[in-house]
């Protein structure tokens, strides 16, 4: 099913994921991962490794891409198993989540873009009467000034970064919260993400999910993933009957 066949009168609100569905972060995520590798003197890693690697928090993204970097053929510990390598990673999570932290919020927002059409799917959204929050599991003080640097923040009611609640997507918790502050049932808010994460959470918690073509999916064809509706651009959510 395509969303322009989606009818939107169905919906009170929606709820939008950030990286990947409104702004490709990845060279964002390059630059800083790079450096906190560079900081704890280990080698970097190329763009396409990081992209499988994004979407689920940032303590996942520096734990997977310090265990990358264990794992490689030119490193002492690649003989070990996967365990002690996790362990080895966990044991430099702390420093590691510093100098991500530093080198993430001094350059925040510098190697992104928005996607084409975001600004329009936006829009075409609250001309209808929708109420928005975003809802992403970037950490809150990363996603706030990304949304303020890329002219986003004033489309949305709410923005609600990873740390918001105990738990974040794929769990159901996140979107159930995001629908109690929006003032809207499960069943009425429209979830729209890049990722199995942002479906399986919608599934759970009862919203309908529409997810875009582009984005981070973990490597894996995002038309394999259960979902009402794709787009290649939230223009097209313009297009939709309502």
């Amino acid at each position: 099913m395509n969303a322009p066949r989606l009818d939107l009168s169905r919906f009170d609100a929606a709820i939008v994921d950030l990286d990947g569905t409104m702004v490709d972060t990845l060279g964002d995520f390059a630059v800083s991962l790079n450096q906190m590798l560079g900081d704890l003197s280990l080698p970097p890693i190329p763009s396409a490794a990081i992209e499988r690697m994004v979407g689920k928090g940032s303590e996942h993204l520096i734990l997977s891409a310090l265990a990358h970097v264990l794992a490689s053929p030119a490193s002492a510990f690649a003989h070990e198993g996967a365990d002690a390598l996790q362990a080895r990673a966990q044991a430099l999570f702390d420093r590691a989540w510093d100098r991500y932290q530093h080198h993430y919020l001094a350059i925040n927002g510098q190697h992104s873009a928005l996607y084409p059409g975001v600004l329009e799917g936006l829009a075409a959204l609250r001309a209808r009467g929708l109420r928005l929050a975003c809802l992403t599991n970037k950490p809150g003080a990363f996603a706030r000034p990304l949304l303020a640097a890329k002219g986003l923040e004033g489309f949305f009611d709410f923005a609600f970064g990873g740390d918001a609640f105990e738990r974040k997507k794929p769990d159901p918790l996140p979107l159930r919260r995001a629908c109690e502050a929006l003032g809207t049932a499960p069943e009425r808010t429209l979830m729209i993400g890049d990722s199995s994460n942002d479906a399986r959470a919608a599934r759970a918690a009862g919203c309908p999910v529409v997810l875009v073509t582009y984005g981070y999916n973990h490597g894996e064809p995002i038309r394999a993933v259960d979902a009402d509706g794709f787009v290649d651009s939230l223009a097209e959510l313009g297009a939709a009957p309502g």
